[in-house]
């Protein structure tokens, strides 16, 4: 799997691509279509993964709504399990903290979670914005630790991270 990574907006959210084979997902489509579009190039989309609402990381999400066979995984349609579309195999796992609606993607073959703004590099999200919560991030931080250190952390904003650098590194794993 092929990681392409579009930074889109003032916020300069992180959107992702997955490429696999002509298929491809598309995770937290930040406010710009058009370098999502050429990311995407001539890859099928199969789904378009939401790690929480924020409209820094829903703002071309529209554009994907109308597309017949996608599917849209975010918390509300979502359950704590495991899902494969197409060649794609990851896990949902509810992360609350910054947001109620907060979702981490494990996928396990490629060893890698995009965790939105539940964890950045030597930090975590926002827990004081409209439905955020210390002590549900809390609980969130304790779940993720169990998994093993080699993960790759893909952010909604900032550089990517290892699991193992943040259980080291980052105070609020402490």
């Amino acid at each position: 799997m092929k990681v392409e990574q579009i930074v889109t907006g003032t916020l300069e959210e992180n959107c992702y691509v997955l490429l696999k084979d002509n298929n491809c997902l598309v995770i937290d489509p930040g406010d710009d279509y058009p370098k999502i579009k050429e990311a995407i190039n001539d890859h099928k989309v199969l789904g378009v993964l939401i790690t929480h609402s924020h409209f820094d990381h829903v703002g071309a999400l529209r554009n994907f709504l109308s597309k017949r066979g996608v599917k849209i995984f975010k918390k509300s349609n979502t359950l704590e399990q495991e899902y494969k579309i197409g060649d794609f195999c990851f896990e949902c796992i509810y992360t609350p903290g910054h947001s109620s609606d907060s979702i981490t993607f494990y996928f396990k073959d490629s060893a890698s979670m995009f965790v939105g703004d539940f964890i950045f590099k030597d930090s975590i999200g926002r827990c004081d914005l409209p439905t955020g919560d210390i002590n549900q991030m809390n609980k969130s931080i304790e779940k993720i630790k169990q998994y093993s250190d080699e993960i790759k952390i893909y952010s909604g904003h900032g550089p990517f991270s290892t699991l193992g650098d943040e259980k080291k590194n980052n105070p609020y794993f402490q």
